[in-house]
């Protein structure tokens, strides 16, 4: 036991320490910062130019009704009656004075009409919010010549009610199921992100070890078991301690930059009715999820002599996750379809649909501890499995023949 906490904390502490760790953790912090600061960032390139549009008013009676109409929209969206001709309002747009010209007239009914120019029509927000605006005025004016009241207008303007009833007991009111999306979709991020960067990191150590020899001495002295999950270990330990503080990083700026947040971070991110139950199921599929692809990693690792054909190698398993990951990402608009509960029970996919199922539905007990089992049963198959392959495929040198390999790692262990 002994050798096991030697390798593990060596696979620790050295790759915590290596420059490229180190880089991609600071690179990984600067992002979370500049994510959480995204609004006071675009706030701050967009005050020097803001958003002022210039209008000509052909008809010289809409204005006055664009402005009112706008300050209930996007109060930040200005708007500058023009006095001057239409040249030189684009001559003005041009040199970036305004962010666009807006001409608006009537039509023969007395209709409100527009023509918007702009350097770019990539600007989709402040088109929107003209249109809706010139739409509220083109109700009213309609209205009057209907001779309706405000109150007949308003009666128009209602949406139709539309209750939605879940006749399935138990199953969760669209409140709980917004809360529940938000974060399924944040951990599944988290999930995804963690098994392609840290699977990846595992097979490199691997196959960094192989290269250099070190195998050869290593392979004579301990278990491949003990040696395989040294490693994975260790790198779980070390993707902890990156995630903890990119996490620590991610809300101190979040508080920060909120702090007029009622009912603490998480009532603030629509969070705070979110059962625990589905928080502790996200724990135990990300462990889970990591262990099983970090398994996977290691003995493909082991089947390479060089470090440039580690990605060729790992390639299907990145493939896996990208699979799983995009269905995890289409179900979360249909979680109860026939194909994500079957889906849900292949082990490479259960770690993100079995948890997007239960964040997302009122699954009986026994579902998601049967994708717990069903993880945990791949884990120890894949785990035996793979340290057969991976004590044979650590003395295999020379060029890789892909998975034509497996087969030969499995004949050297039984010479061995």
């Amino acid at each position: 036991m002994n050798n096991f906490w030697i390798i593990l904390i060596h696979t620790f502490t050295s790759k915590l320490k290596t420059k490229s760790f180190i880089l991609t953790t600071v690179i990984m912090a600067v992002l979370m910062i500049g994510l959480t600061n995204l609004t006071n960032i675009i706030q701050f390139f967009n005050s020097d130019e803001g958003n002022k549009v210039a209008v000509i008013d052909e008809s010289g009676d809409l204005y006055p009704s664009l402005e009112a109409g706008l300050k209930t929209i996007n109060q930040e969206l200005q708007v500058e009656l023009y006095s001057g001709s239409q040249a030189d309002a684009e001559a003005a747009v041009e040199n970036e004075d305004y962010k666009g010209l807006l001409i608006i007239n009537v039509d023969d009914e007395g209709l409100p009409i527009a023509t918007y120019k702009s350097l770019s029509v990539a600007d989709y927000v402040i088109q929107t919010d003209l249109q809706f605006a010139l739409q509220g005025i083109k109700s009213q004016i309609a209205a009057t010549q209907l001779q309706l009241s405000p109150d007949q207008l308003a009666k128009l303007s209602e949406p139709v009610p539309f209750e939605q009833v879940a006749l399935k007991e138990n199953a969760k009111t669209l409140e709980e199921l917004s809360e529940a999306r938000g974060l399924v979709y944040v951990l599944l991020f988290v999930i995804y992100f963690a098994v392609i960067m840290y699977a990846n990191m595992i097979a490199m150590e691997v196959a960094t070890e192989k290269s250099s020899r070190v195998m050869e001495i290593l392979i004579s002295s301990v278990s491949p078991v003990k040696q395989m999950f040294g490693k994975i270990l260790g790198i779980a330990l070390l993707s902890l301690t990156q995630l903890a503080f990119l996490l620590g990083v991610g809300y101190f700026f979040v508080k920060r930059n909120l702090e007029e947040m009622q009912g603490g971070f998480f009532e603030f991110l629509g969070f705070q009715n979110v059962p625990l139950s589905t928080v502790i199921y996200a724990i135990i599929f990300f462990i889970l999820g990591y262990f099983l692809y970090a398994t996977l990693a290691a003995f493909l690792g082991s089947l390479v002599s060089r470090i440039e054909d580690v990605n060729q190698m790992i390639t299907p398993m990145t493939f896996l996750v990208i699979a799983g990951f995009m269905i995890a990402m289409f179900g979360l608009g249909q979680p109860d379809t026939t194909f994500m509960t079957i889906s849900s029970y292949i082990p490479f996919f259960t770690p993100m649909l079995m948890f997007m199922r239960v964040g997302m539905l009122n699954l009986p007990v026994w579902e998601p501890i049967l994708g717990i089992v069903i993880l945990v049963v791949s884990i120890v198959i894949l785990a035996i499995f793979g340290a057969r392959v991976y004590k044979g495929g650590v003395l295999m040198y020379g060029k890789s023949n892909s998975f034509k390999d497996i087969k030969k790692a499995l004949q050297l262990t039984k010479e061995d």
